[in-house]
């Protein structure tokens, strides 16, 4: 993401997660967090710049602030990190996946319907898979069904892989039940490529998907289940799944959240979409298609920046009402950029967003939507002194970088 240029600066977003066996005897393991790759496939984060970007002077009276380039890219990247915290979570099944239970699978009608005599250890690439989660371990995920792909769901296989055709004893019959770690490690042996054939090479790996892995539970594993499956799934900040509709090779994965959407925070990280009552971190003003204004190849950063800078600040008048009053309540405008791999997967868009950094770094907690009345931090805003009829330069606000000379 990069910041609307303030001033004569440069202008400028997961993780390996808590591996989670969500049988109904679940438990919750996370590998060890100093391996976690923020540009590892699996990870759903928006990329952080790394180029310098315009050079691009802003009078004060006709558009919104921004923080510094470096400070932006720092909060981008807390974005990374914090809204999708629990990028690589695996799902265990409870007794593997020839259990006695029979699979639902959906109606004519394209709704779920009665139990079929389809048992799980059935469900293979491109099917979709649904339950209600529960916070009962003994209820959670007794519902799970294959649903279409059109119809709200949490898990798309991409490939089944069967560990029992390896012969290593670590597979054997009488095998010790493998720890999170090792589940996460098999997840990026053999799901990222799955994913990634699944999808003809067109799987973002910093959009808002991630790499998933369903394995069975120590109960399954103890009797004879080796069968582990690899998909698709979209993982919030508290590492639950979120629901899914249609198939992610026909998606457009951008990092984007819609127009009017807010994004909670927790200690100036930000979590998930939440509504705008409601401390968060940033309140989304537009979602921009990039492929409208730059139809061939990837545009670069600084060209993305110059049509993005107008298009965002244009957007956030709009969305505000006026091109004052982002300033009167002394918020930033920022906007993603869109990486070569990003581009390639076929994701162009980019949300424009307005928020407030503070000076220890992260993001204030602001509640209410910028249309109307906001507190930041527990406070109204101080909107700053008018600036004078005739000034070229605009008078920084707190925390905005200096101006040049000064």
């Amino acid at each position: 993401m990069s910041p609307k240029p303030e001033d004569p600066t440069p202008s400028p977003s997961g993780e390996d997660g808590p591996v989670v066996d969500d049988a109904p005897t679940s438990e919750i393991a996370t590998p060890d967090a100093s391996t976690s790759d923020t540009s590892a496939p699996d990870a759903v984060v928006p990329e952080a710049s790394t180029a310098d970007e315009t050079d691009t002077a802003t009078d004060e009276k006709s558009g919104p602030r921004t923080v510094q380039a470096s400070n932006a890219r720092r909060l981008l990247a807390l974005v990374a990190i914090g809204a999708i915290g629990a990028a690589a979570v695996t799902i265990g099944v409870s007794g593997g996946f020839d259990r006695s239970e029979k699979l639902a699978t959906p109606s004519t009608a394209g709704t779920v319907g009665t139990a079929s005599t389809t048992s799980f250890g059935s469900s293979d690439a491109g099917d979709c898979l649904q339950w209600t989660p529960t916070d009962d371990p003994d209820t959670d995920r007794q519902d799970l069904a294959e649903v279409s792909c059109a119809e709200p769901h949490r898990f798309e296989v991409a490939e089944t892989v069967d560990l029992g055709v390896y012969p290593v004893a670590e597979f054997a019959t009488g095998s010790p039940y493998p720890d999170a770690a090792r589940f996460a490690s098999l997840r990026d042996e053999h799901c990222e490529t799955a994913v990634q054939d699944y999808t003809g090479g067109r799987f973002d790996p910093t959009g808002k998907y991630s790499v998933g892995l369903m394995f069975p539970s120590q109960a399954g594993w103890a009797a004879g289940e080796r069968a582990i499956r690899c998909g698709i799934q979209q993982t919030g900040a508290t590492s639950a799944l979120q629901v899914m509709t249609g198939s992610v090779a026909d998606q457009d994965q951008s990092m984007v959240w819609e127009t009017g959407s807010c994004v909670g925070v927790e200690s100036g990280v930000p979590t998930d979409p939440i509504d705008c009552t409601a401390p968060h971190a940033f309140e989304v003003v537009s979602v921009v298609d990039l492929a409208a204004q730059f139809p061939g190849g990837l545009p670069s950063v600084e060209d993305q920046d110059r049509y993005l800078e107008p298009t965002c600040t244009q957007a956030s008048d709009t969305y505000l009402g006026g091109p004052d009053v982002l300033r009167e309540k002394t918020l930033t405008l920022f906007w993603d950029n869109v990486d070569a791999s990003s581009w390639l997967a076929g994701s162009k868009k980019v949300s424009c967003s307005i928020g407030k950094e503070v000076e220890s770094g992260g993001f204030a907690s602001i509640v209410g939507s910028a249309k109307g009345d906001i507190t930041i931090d527990g406070a109204a805003p101080v909107p700053p002194p008018p600036v004078p009829d005739g000034r070229s330069l605009p008078i920084p606000l707190p925390g905005a970088s200096p101006l040049p000379g000064a």
